[in-house]
């Protein structure tokens, strides 16, 4: 237990709260050595959760009691999801600090503007290492109320006003999702302590206040990942400085499904609950990802992906598939923080390119024939992996995701495709498929005696499965025959509407100006 605390990952806070503060009593354009005191202080963050692993692999520890005060206990949990999310966060922190400093270099309150990014990061890393209720329920409220303040960086803008109050709202309907849920676990359990609750869950314990519980989590992560309807906020907030954007699509949005995550046992005891999540996540990855094809700006497009790649990643978790929830969520991050700070070049890199666009239009052979391979390379690469042994879940999943790789393919099967195109995407098709089992069963045996196992699907399940791959399978036809059907006439009433989301963001904004006028007066 000493060693447990001796590589606590609390300690890699303090050198990010010791350059919040710095930041906050700066003042002026290129505060004195602030970008450089805030980049060290992440690396040096980044280090202490790499010896945070280091203590977890040689020491063993689950839990790490830090103190105890007033009859609160304060503890540190230490699993296979801490770590990974804590080494995550501290990566993309740093990765984020170093690109503000230079992004914001002579801006107006780059002081202030570093010490609320790093005190989000430190609040992310207390929440994704609590070891009761109520450290991770005031994490989690700490991190909302900081990013709030990024969000207002240009307060005078009237985009970023509406941005930020749509998402205080939001984020104020989920704190309530989760302070009620807390208190039905501390209830049922009769504990605060996340491990007790966990295996106490595992066993089948809890009854009813576990169910409302999990219910509540549900909605508490739904709201904080932006599923449909409530997605609106996260596709208008690109008035905050792209640094804000990348750590909110890469690290923030993304504490739903790592609160699905650590309540994994809990969740489980709800098969409604997870059905729901199955219905909701996979609507919003098709809604988004259809909608992100018509979005002109870089930013918003990569904001509908977020969109759709939450959806996707509550999808999972509806599935019972945690750990490969959080192999996406790790994928995700790592991928759209690179999109977001790489954003600015993106135009220049289109410009470029001689004949901008897709370099061959597939037909409808070339499609049908790129599922077929598709379909092929999937079986044969998982019949390596045990596919037969799978959960049907895991299999769906790697139905819907083979879907990505027969858009690749029908690129290459394009009559007009160079053969070098159709080798590249053959080669980019085999390791892509090899890629996904790899590291799901990487992914599996990491998390093995962390997240339960997956349960045997009942009939609802099982529709839900089916019903989730045939919409997949469509939705991927639609997308990898996009240049056929995008500029026909026939399409440009729907391609108008998709532009607008369908028009639910409007319907939030109407609800959110009554509520105002109601409220004004």
């Amino acid at each position: 237990m000493e060693s447990a605390i001796t590589f606590s990952p609390l300690w890699a806070t303090a050198p990010l709260l010791v350059a919040a503060a710095a930041g906050f009593f700066s003042v002026g354009p290129r505060p004195r050595h602030i970008a450089r005191l805030a980049e060290g202080a992440a690396l040096l963050a980044f280090a202490l959760a790499v010896m945070s692993l280091a203590g977890l692999v040689f020491a063993d520890p689950t839990v790490s009691p830090l103190l105890g005060l007033y009859g609160v206990g304060f503890s540190v949990r230490m699993d296979a999801v801490s770590i990974t999310m804590l080494l995550l966060v501290t990566f993309i922190g740093w990765v984020v600090l170093r690109y503000s400093g230079t992004y914001l270099d002579g801006e107006a309150r780059q002081g202030p503007f570093t010490g609320w990014l790093c005190l989000t990061l430190v609040s992310v890393l207390l929440s994704v290492t609590a070891g009761n209720l109520v450290q991770l329920l005031g994490a989690w409220i700490a991190t909302s109320l900081s990013l709030h303040r990024l969000l207002l960086f240009y307060a005078d803008r009237v985009a970023a006003q509406r941005a930020a109050r749509k998402k205080f709202v939001t984020a104020r309907l989920g704190d309530i999702a989760l302070i009620t849920a807390m208190i039905l676990l501390a209830t049922a359990y009769g504990t605060t302590d996340i491990g007790t609750i966990l295996t106490a869950a595992g066993a089948g314990v809890g009854g009813g206040l576990a169910i409302a519980a999990a219910a509540l989590l549900a909605v508490a992560a739904c709201l904080k990942s932006a599923q449909f309807p409530a997605h609106g906020w996260l596709t208008e907030v690109m008035e905050t400085p792209t640094p804000v954007s990348a750590l909110l699509h890469a690290g923030v949005i993304n504490a739903g499904g790592f609160l699905l995550i650590r309540f994994a046992d809990v969740m489980l005891l709800a098969p409604v609950v997870l059905a729901v999540l199955v219905m909701v996540g996979g609507f919003t990855a098709l809604f988004g990802s259809l909608v992100m094809l018509t979005q002109p700006a870089v930013k918003t497009s990569l904001a509908w992906s977020t969109v759709a790649q939450m959806g996707f990643m509550i999808f999972e978790c509806g599935l019972a598939l945690f750990p490969l929830a959080l192999l996406h969520l790790v994928a995700h991050s790592l991928y759209k923080a690179h999109s977001f700070l790489a954003a600015g070049g993106a135009v220049e890199r289109v410009t470029a390119i001689r004949r901008p666009g897709p370099v061959a239009v597939p037909h409808i052979g070339a499609v049908g024939r790129s599922f077929l391979s598709a379909l092929i390379i999937y079986v044969v690469v998982g019949l390596g992996f045990g596919l037969m042994h799978k959960s049907p879940q895991a299999i769906a999943l790697g139905a819907i995701l083979i879907f990505g790789v027969a858009y690749m393919l029908a690129q290459g099967f394009a009559d007009a495709a160079p053969k070098a195109l159709t080798r590249r995407t053959a080669v980019y098709a085999i390791a892509t498929s090899i890629s996904y089992f790899a590291l799901q069963t990487v992914a599996t045996w990491v998390t093995a005696d962390i997240l339960p196992p997956v349960p045997s699907p009942g009939p609802l399940q099982l529709t839900l499965i089916v019903l989730a791959v045939i919409s997949f399978g469509l939705v991927a036809i639609v997308q990898a025959m996009f240049p056929l059907w995008a500029y026909h006439p026939a399409a440009a009433a729907l391609r108008v509407h998709l532009s607008n989301g369908f028009y639910a963001n409007a319907v939030f904004d109407r609800v959110m100006r009554g509520w105002s006028i109601s409220k004004s007066s």
